[in-house]
């Protein structure tokens, strides 16, 4: 029996400026506060990207806010670099690939599987002006279709 998931948080800003060539499943290492963060939905993909220049997948500029019902936040840094978990294959291979020009490796989502906290990380081509501009002529396009069916 597989495990229900549900999404924490969906970075679309990423999924509308790049194109998705490959995606990952990955763990993040938190602290039980941003674990109890998280679950309420207190965090934010937007700006944050993967760093393997040491070898590891670091994730950058993920902001988790401060768990409200902790005493202290003195403390805690919300957009602290956090270690992802991948294999160690898809590392390689992600190395390989970020070598390319053009690809970045971004995260796109946040959910909790069971009871762990997951990130969808993706390999991705940013898109350029005028592929975005298309992107959105499509989305009006289909929207359009849409209610003209629906009214007959």
């Amino acid at each position: 029996m597989k495990s229900p998931t549900s999404s924490l948080h969906i970075n679309k800003k990423a999924l509308f400026d790049y194109e998705i060539v490959q995606g990952f499943e990955a763990w993040i290492k938190l602290i039980w506060s941003e674990v109890k963060s998280i679950r309420a939905k207190q965090c934010n993909l937007k700006g944050s990207y993967v760093s393997l220049a040491s070898g590891r997948p670091i994730l950058k500029g993920f902001h988790v806010s401060p768990y409200i019902h902790i005493p202290y936040k003195l403390g805690i840094n919300p957009t602290a670099d956090r270690e992802i978990l991948l294999k160690k294959k898809d590392i390689d291979s992600l190395i390989g690939k970020m070598k390319e020009k053009g690809f970045s490796l971004i995260p796109t989502e946040v959910y909790s599987k069971g009871n762990l906290i997951k990130i969808s990380v993706a390999l991705a081509r940013g898109r350029k002006v005028f592929e975005k501009k298309q992107v959105l002529k499509e989305r009006d396009v289909n929207r359009d279709m849409d209610r003209e069916i629906g009214r007959y």
